[in-house]
């Protein structure tokens, strides 16, 4: 049974409280990316008090560490509910600047230990779908090129503003590809 919002619990009220500020940091970071992620701009945004961010997130690097998770965490729920072959038709309908947001921190990981573990979170999680996908290991060969491809043409996409064709024909099961072959002028 949920209680009212008045009745909450005080653990209940600060794991809500903490979800905002996670959420607004997310939102944010993937509108204006790091230089717009600051405890001020994130209580502002959660509609809380800036004693809240300070309480929660200790420093701006944990406050980015844990918005980070979040988003991974997000993410790879929504790929999971919808499947890899949705992935197409999920970044279609997906706002662009949310997803420049997730791939400029996975690069920003690059340079900070504490980001690099979600960040690997995050693409191990993406192999595990790519190698159900194919019902292979995850560290096929075969599972790791398809891996490798679908970043590269979803960053194409993202950064080139290309259409998800390719995408779409790869993520195709090969018996309907095999139906409708490709137009070899193409």
């Amino acid at each position: 049974m949920t209680r009212p919002p008045h009745q909450r619990s005080p653990q209940q009220r600060a794991t809500q409280r903490r979800t905002t500020l996670l959420q607004a940091a997310v939102e944010l970071l993937t509108e204006g990316g790091f230089p717009a992620l600051t405890h001020r701009a994130v209580a502002q945004r959660a509609g809380l008090p800036l004693a809240a961010t300070t309480y929660y997130f200790t420093n701006r690097d944990e406050l980015l560490a844990q918005a980070f998770s979040h988003l991974v965490d997000q993410e790879l729920a929504t790929l999971t509910h919808h499947g890899l072959p949705a992935l197409p038709d999920q970044l279609a309908h997906t706002d662009r600047l949310h997803q420049l947001g997730l791939w400029e921190l996975y690069v920003h990981a690059g340079r900070h230990p504490r980001l690099q573990e979600i960040a690997r979170r995050w693409s191990d999680g993406c192999l595990a779908l790519v190698a159900d996908h194919l019902a292979l290991p995850p560290h096929h060969p075969r599972t790791r090129l398809l891996y490798t491809t679908l970043y590269a043409l979803w960053l194409e996409h993202l950064v080139e503003q290309r259409p998800l064709d390719e995408l779409r024909t790869l993520l195709t099961p090969a018996a309907e590809n095999a139906s409708h072959p490709a137009d070899p002028a193409t």
